[in-house]
């Protein structure tokens, strides 16, 4: 096996102490302080156009998804979907939903009575009252289905706004995966652990079911869906597991050859 004539040099003097020789002459050099401030600098540049571009990345979706469904989803709706009365509903789950509110509040009205807290009513007057509960919330559930049509098509032109603007920004994008790079592989390497394990614990830990299951209700209400347990429990099952398999390979393919000390702590922490 062959060596080259500095890999000889180093036999007799370690490469840590040349390492630190060199630092020390560039830190002499005439050109030390203008380098260190050109460095700076771009650093700098960089911070600003990558907060820049992050903030625009988050406020136009944003603004698009606002001003969609006030100038143009909202009053199409109204106009071709809203003067049918009998579209309330959108599915069988929030008829549901209606109608034990309504026998929620039948109840209400008569245990208010049994206590002596309301004034005994007719029957009739009770019907009135019942009667009118039922058209406030036919009211209400006519917006919410009227809102979770327009969310599907605001959150269809917000996802097509970050797209357009991810994909005519690649310079941009660019200098964000510079930015988010130099902050992560900057950290320590116990910062670097503590950062992968809260992330893992949070989205794929072994209590982030129920943090699922929340975020999926709501996503399910946000677009009108009926509360599917099957189709959660499925989710759960299946996606936080991809999730984790693909960190994993993320940290043992990547991580360990730009940080193996990060890995090591990684599992030092882990276990």
């Amino acid at each position: 096996m062959k060596y080259s004539s500095k890999s000889k040099k180093t036999s007799f003097i370690p490469r840590s102490i040349l390492q630190n020789i060199e630092k020390i002459k560039q830190t002499l050099s005439p050109n030390a302080e203008q380098k260190v401030i050109e460095e700076f600098r771009a650093f700098r540049q960089i911070t600003i156009s990558s907060i820049r571009y992050l903030l625009i990345l988050m406020i136009v979706p944003l603004l698009v998804n606002h001003f969609s469904k006030i100038f143009v989803i909202y009053p199409l709706i109204d106009k071709f979907w809203n003067p049918e009365a009998s579209r309330i509903f959108l599915n069988s789950f929030q008829e549901e939903r209606a109608l034990a509110e309504l026998k929620r509040f039948e109840r209400e009205i008569q245990f208010q009575t049994l206590l002596g807290k309301a004034p005994e009513l007719s029957p009739k007057a009770i019907e009135e009252k019942v009667k009118d509960e039922a058209i406030a919330l036919a009211q209400k559930y006519k917006w919410e289905s009227t809102d979770a049509i327009g969310n599907i098509f605001a959150d269809i032109l917000s996802l097509f706004s970050f797209i357009t603007l991810c994909i005519f920004g690649k310079q941009q994008m660019r200098v964000i995966k510079l930015f988010t790079d130099e902050i992560f592989y900057g950290l320590s390497d116990s910062a670097k652990a503590f950062l992968i394990i809260l992330s893992t614990d949070i989205f794929v830990g072994y209590h982030s079911p129920y943090a699922w299951e929340i975020i999926l209700e709501n996503i399910l209400k946000h677009f009108g869906l009926p509360d599917n347990k099957s189709l959660i429990s499925l989710f759960i099952a299946t996606v936080p597991v991809t999730m984790d398999t693909v960190f994993k390979y993320w940290v043992f393919r990547y991580l360990n050859r730009s940080s193996p000390s990060a890995v090591a702590t990684y599992r030092n922490m882990n276990e």
